[in-house]
């Protein structure tokens, strides 16, 4: 969830794939033959990039077996010579092909990072900002019902203490509509902030679960929330997700709408598994991303970087996650017309709805992101 790895991680269950099989037994056998080929790699070269994502997926990944075959064919790349030649991006390119191609999953990736501008002299380099709002609309879009398009839940307290505002100003509402058709993930802060006004009793939402030999090197983005419940356990490090009421009670009874999409991903999927699994919102568009497996970014030698996934969040009754299925929603509509339904359902006529909806179109776009 968290963006950088040097803080990054979260949790994760080590439920060793039961592919093993003909298929890997190849694969291990060409990585085999290709592993001298990262004895050596030139320096700060694509091919020494490759050669140590490779060793960290081999050590890291949130299903020992996978990150095997991802260790495997990237090495057998290097061997190849897949990656030289290239410039970085095509050498990117060519690495999150071969990875997703030996197993897909919504977070790993690799890219050469936009390029920033040099702090002046014994500054520090503030985090960029967005080039998107994170909030969008928020107020009344009928009487009583209120409505609120988030596009990422940023490490910004700021944005936390809006999220927590609109909330406050809205606490009358019947009915509340949370937009996450474009929200493409983050971390849990807003979601702490808007969800003890919703529940009557503390509530266990979702897992989350990473090994702790990685928690052990690199730390955890949620360690010191107060609504992450540490669960001890010698192999890894998990934590449990609960919301606790706060003292306003006026929004317990109030109906909650997640509207969802296929651009919805990451944490906004933890958010809307979170609501949904508790039976305290209605989830209503299309199925989420899929992109279930957490982690953070780590520089790698040449220019490039890579997303690690590293843990996973699952519901606990059941002990699923969301990567590569996404979260179904409960009521099932073309995403550009979720909006529409749900203020229809709450009372408001159809061409009023219609209209409404169209005023509240998504700025950013509500499909998939396309990886090359």
């Amino acid at each position: 969830m968290r963006k950088i790895m040097q803080n990054a991680i979260s949790p994760l269950s080590i439920i060793a794939a039961l592919a093993a099989g003909t298929a890997f037994v190849a694969t291990a056998a060409r990585a085999a033959e290709s592993g001298s080929a990262c004895t050596t790699p030139a320096e700060d070269s694509a091919d020494a990039a490759a050669c140590k994502l490779a060793g960290m997926l081999e050590r890291m990944f949130i299903y020992p077996e996978t990150g095997a075959r991802y260790a495997a064919v990237l090495r057998e790349g290097v061997a190849q010579g897949r990656y030289v030649g290239p410039d970085r991006e095509a050498a990117a390119r060519a690495m999150t092909r071969d990875l997703q191609a030996t197993s897909p999953d919504g977070h790993l990736r690799v890219f050469v990072p936009k390029e920033q501008p040099p702090a002046p002299a014994a500054q520090p380099r503030p985090d960029p900002a967005p080039d998107f709002p994170i909030i969008e609309q928020p107020g009344w879009i009928a009487p009583g019902i209120a409505y609120i398009r988030f596009n990422e839940f940023p490490y910004d307290p700021a944005v936390t203490q809006q999220a927590n505002d609109f909330m406050a100003q809205h606490a009358t509402a019947r009915a509340l509509i949370f937009d996450i058709r474009t929200h493409h993930g983050g971390g849990v802060e807003q979601m702490d902030a808007i969800l003890p006004w919703l529940f009557a009793k503390p509530t266990r939402l979702l897992t989350m679960e990473t090994s702790q030999a990685t928690e052990d090197e690199f730390g955890s983005p949620v360690a010191g929330l107060a609504s992450m419940r540490v669960i001890p356990d010698k192999t890894m490090a998990r934590r449990e997700h609960w919301v606790t009421p706060n003292d306003r009670t006026a929004l317990r009874g109030a109906k909650v709408y997640l509207l969802t999409g296929p651009r919805t991903a990451s944490a906004a999927e933890h958010f809307a598994l979170a609501m949904k699994a508790t039976h305290r919102a209605t989830l209503v568009g299309e199925p989420t991303a899929g992109a279930n497996h957490f982690g953070g970014q780590v520089d790698l030698p040449g220019g490039l970087v890579a997303f690690l996934p590293v843990g996973r969040t699952y519901d606990p009754a059941t002990g699923k996650d969301w990567e590569g299925d996404g979260v179904a929603p409960d009521v099932a509509v073309p995403k550009e017309h979720a909006l529409e339904w749900v203020l229809k359902d709450l009372g408001i006529d159809a061409a009023k709805a219609r209209a409404l909806s169209a005023t509240h179109a998504p700025t950013l776009p509500m499909e998939r992101r396309k990886r090359s």
